[in-house]
């Protein structure tokens, strides 16, 4: 029988390698969800309010990043300035512009 962490991971692998974007960590190649305030993301017709461009990462990924680190995607450079584990295995990296 299958346990329920089993399950959450199959179906985290199943929405990363459907809906993630190819991104870089320190050079190092990652699978994230980028999301922009001026790409106006949005859930449904609610507003997302996100007001500073995140990557966001399984809890793997994220390890051993540190504020500042240098996150490529979609071809452009960030800085991350705040790391924000949702306590689920996933990993918000809160980006500056370069």
């Amino acid at each position: 029988m299958t346990g329920f962490r089993e399950l959450a991971a199959e179906m985290d692998d199943t929405v990363f390698d459907t809906l993630s974007d190819a991104a870089a960590i320190e050079g190092r190649p990652v699978r994230g969800m980028f999301s922009a305030p001026w790409l106006a993301p949005q859930l449904g017709r609610l507003n997302t309010g996100i007001v500073e461009p995140q990557l966001v990462v399984r809890d793997a990924d994220a390890a051993g990043v540190e504020k500042g680190a240098a996150v490529d995607v979609l071809g452009l450079g960030y800085e991350v300035v705040a790391i924000e584990p949702d306590g689920t295995g996933i990993t918000a990296l809160i980006l500056r512009p370069m």
